[in-house]
């Protein structure tokens, strides 16, 4: 489930979880950058997990070790994991250009310290992005993640950077 709207961003799916340093060429492999969308969908976090890109559903969750998004700026790293429907990143740290990258295009990443050792694969998380909280397994382990500043919090409100500038053209912010 997610929602923005009266009661805060918030998630709650099955959890996918990788190790630490997961960089943003395993989340967009360079080799497939000239293929057409489709095809390189099909290869996220390939190295890591194989079968993530054909079983990730809309609304789970990524969460992982430290370190996430490590690597190059690409912006097509977050936006692939949007495009697969992933809901949340949460890591028990992520690479600073990638969890802006990842607000701008409306995709929430938090980091969560803790979260990779609290959490296993394929179990329920809830996050709440607004509190910074994390509930792990039907209540059995709550996590504080660090929260995300409030203009970031506004960008994801809208679903990212792009809808927020369109909203203030129009004079809606």
């Amino acid at each position: 489930m997610t929602g923005s709207s009266g009661g805060g961003i918030r998630f709650c799916g099955r959890a996918w979880l990788f190790g630490p340093d997961i960089s943003t060429d395993m989340l967009s492999p360079g080799q497939y950058v000239h293929d057409p969308p489709e095809v390189r969908l099909r290869h996220v976090l390939e190295p890591a997990r194989p079968e993530f890109a054909s079983q990730v559903r809309p609304g789970d969750i990524v969460v992982a070790a430290a370190n996430f998004g490590c690597g190059s700026s690409r912006e097509s790293a977050p936006q692939h994991l949007k495009d697969l429907g992933v809901a949340v990143v949460l890591a028990d740290s992520l690479a600073r250009i990638f969890a802006r990258n990842a607000i701008a295009l409306g995709l929430p990443a938090l980091s969560c310290p803790g979260v990779s050792t609290a959490v296993r694969d394929q179990e329920i998380v809830e996050v709440d992005v607004e509190a910074g909280e994390v509930v792990v397994g039907e209540g059995r382990t709550v996590l504080r993640a660090d929260r995300i500043p409030e203009p970031m919090l506004d960008v994801l409100r809208l679903g990212g950077i792009e809808p927020l500038l369109a909203a203030l053209a129009a004079g809606r912010r």
